[in-house]
């Protein structure tokens, strides 16, 4: 028998729970249907988000984040976000109170990152919604997500978003439909700017030249694809994703991520 995933372990439903945990951190338990947006909107506490089951976006003014059940996005305090539910989720959170952070957390959490969720993060999570009210084992749980937490986050997920009006409107129309072949040229002329203008916008708002973004855009749609529909066919969806063959699309996959899509969906 292979090993439980995280994905695998059974998630209790909760609705819309929510308490305090006494000592500068509280909970919420939420659920979301596919296609829930919360619009733009910032928090007095930093906040760790973690979908227990489905996937959603999160998107800050740096860019957007693909938050499949394998990861979790920590959000600063008064940090403007969006949420966008891909796949029905159960959203667990937890909200820091800059006090508490500055006892337990080093420096690694002033901005924002998406982090892979370790199996000792993710019981951890659960275990402080089991309805277990014990201060001790309660302070014991968020200390060690925390400590989870300060590792290295993973930019497999990131789509770095410019700012500048002109690419920005560029970047909108490659992302509506990532699976396109767009050329610059006419995007360029799309967004009412040159060729060499869109091109150095690009390179200087999002550190990747066009064709990387491109490729990462379809990549992060090929992720959002395996988290919300599982493995399918890999050719089919190479295919779907404007990839002329699946060994094409699995080096493109691994420049991105570090892994082939099989390896991926392994490791999830």
């Amino acid at each position: 028998m292979s090993p439980m995933t995280i994905v695998d372990t059974p998630i209790l439903a909760l609705s819309d729970r929510r308490h305090s945990t006494g000592d500068g951190v509280h909970l919420l338990a939420t659920r979301y249907p596919k296609g829930t947006r919360l619009d733009t909107h910032a928090h007095r506490e930093a906040q760790l988000v973690y979908a227990a089951a489905g996937t959603m976006q999160v998107t800050t003014p740096k860019g957007r984040w693909l938050v499949p059940p394998d990861r979790a996005v920590w959000v600063p305090a008064h940090l403007p976000h969006a949420i966008d539910v891909v796949a029905d989720i159960e959203m667990r959170s937890l909200y820091f109170n800059p006090e508490r952070l500055a006892r337990d957390a080093d420096h690694g959490l002033q901005a924002e990152f998406v982090v892979r969720v370790s199996r000792l993060l993710h019981e951890a999570i659960l275990a402080l919604f089991d309805g277990r009210n014990d201060p001790i084992r309660i302070d014991l749980l968020i200390r060690l997500a925390l400590l989870e937490l300060q590792q290295a986050g993973d930019p497999a997920t990131f789509m770095p978003l410019p700012q500048e009006p002109r690419c920005r409107r560029a970047a909108e129309i490659v992302l509506a439909d990532p699976t396109r072949q767009y050329e610059i040229e006419t995007l360029a002329q799309m967004v009412g700017t040159s060729t060499r203008t869109l091109s150095r916008l690009f390179s200087a708002e999002t550190q990747l030249s066009f064709k990387s973004w491109c490729q990462r855009a379809r990549i992060a749609a090929a992720i959002e694809r395996l988290s919300v529909h599982g493995s399918g066919s890999m050719k089919q969806l190479a295919s779907d994703l404007g990839y002329a063959s699946f060994p094409a699309f699995s080096h493109a996959f691994r420049q991105v991520t570090g892994k082939s899509p099989t390896e991926f969906v392994a490791a999830k």
